[in-house]
């Protein structure tokens, strides 16, 4: 399976933009959210709060899709994904976060999402 990007994609994935992140919910129905992500070191990382459904989610089933569309591209990352509370990893998420959107409020609570990409489609040339 395609793991990578080209200039192309590495480029759509640093500009600001939105995505959606795909988790399974205990019925076993999508559960789908607005995030922003980064994609840096072979990672996809979304920063959010300790307890929430999509970390609750994540450590029940650690399977997940990350996709961003702006205008006519697209781009699905999906993979197996984690939860870090390590300081860490969590100040680089924040780091990297706050290098493509902004600087996030301070959060005592906050976890990082690792997403370690199986597969990635989009449109052509991404």
């Amino acid at each position: 399976m395609a793991t990578a990007l080209t200039h192309d994609g590495q480029r759509f994935v640093s500009d600001y933009h939105l995505a959606t992140l795909s988790t399974l919910a205990p019925s076993g129905l999508l559960h789908v959210v607005a995030v922003g992500f980064s994609f840096a070191d072979g990672l996809v990382r979304i920063i959010t709060m300790d307890g929430s459904q999509k970390v609750r989610n994540i450590e029940r089933d650690g399977r997940a899709t990350v996709a961003q569309i702006a205008g006519p591209q697209w781009l699905s990352i999906a993979g197996h994904a984690t939860v870090s509370r390590d300081p860490d990893a969590v100040a680089r998420a924040v780091e990297l976060y706050a290098a493509r959107y902004r600087q996030p409020q301070p959060n005592p609570r906050r976890v990082a999402i690792e997403l370690r990409p199986e597969k990635i489609m989009g449109s052509a040339g991404l």
